[in-house]
């Protein structure tokens, strides 16, 4: 059984891979840029229209050819993950801040040193709530992964301790313990002076589709526990 979303492969070399990084990261991070400039701008209503016909003109030219719908995952022949669609590590999602996260294999966690901008702001001055909650459940995804329990957020219940100012901020996760399909991860997530604003906890599960791959390999897939 396949899963319910959209993994594809293509034939791509490592040189292939490099191009398309610097091509399409680079148009990413300009759109980025501009997302926040076009938030924070003061210039006359004119000089407005004109900057919104030459997007719409963008707009038009890059929309000649597009993929259908979602990206999904792309996994190159080279072995490379291309997740550019992710709203958190996408290299191509312009909304994504976007976070580079650096998993421990050994220990089995995760963690990330990142920066939330104007475009995240809830209360002034501070992230937005559901930000920090989108943020930690990716990073305490990879922290799942990388102790070897991949699986699907069940649940993630978070604790806000203090408010979280805009700008420079950390977060790391780590697998607390596994029962069968069940993997809880804890972690935290601290603002620029090393202040924990967010405490968090999250059980993620190895979802039915992924179980019946390993029942259809030979592998035993974990029980209930």
């Amino acid at each position: 059984m396949t899963p319910p979303f959209e993994y594809r492969t293509v034939d791509m070399t490592d040189e292939e891979f490099a191009e398309e990084q610097a091509v399409y990261g680079g148009l990413t991070e300009a759109l980025r840029r501009l997302n926040e400039v076009s938030l924070r701008t003061t210039m006359p209503h004119d000089v407005i229209l004109e900057a919104t016909r030459k997007v719409e003109e963008l707009s038009e030219l890059l929309s000649a050819e597009m993929i259908p719908g979602n990206f999904g995952v792309v996994v190159t022949t080279s072995g490379h993950v291309r997740g550019y669609g992710n709203t958190v590590v996408g290299m191509r999602n312009a909304i994504a801040p976007p976070l580079k996260i650096v998993q421990d294999h050994v220990k089995g966690g995760a963690s990330s040193e990142f920066f939330l901008n104007a475009l995240y702001e809830g209360p002034p001055g501070k992230v937005h709530g559901g930000v920090l909650a989108l943020v930690l459940d990716q990073i305490f995804g990879e922290a799942a992964a990388a102790g070897g329990t991949p699986g699907m957020t069940g649940t993630l219940t978070l604790r806000y301790r203090q408010p979280t100012p805009l700008g420079a901020c950390s977060a790391e996760a780590w697998v607390d313990s596994t029962a069968g399909i069940k993997t809880i991860v804890k972690g935290a997530l601290k603002d620029a002076e090393g202040n924990v604003t967010v405490e968090a906890e999250g059980l993620f599960i190895l979802p039915r589709w992924a179980r019946e791959q390993l029942a259809a390999s030979g592998e035993t897939p974990p029980q209930y526990e």
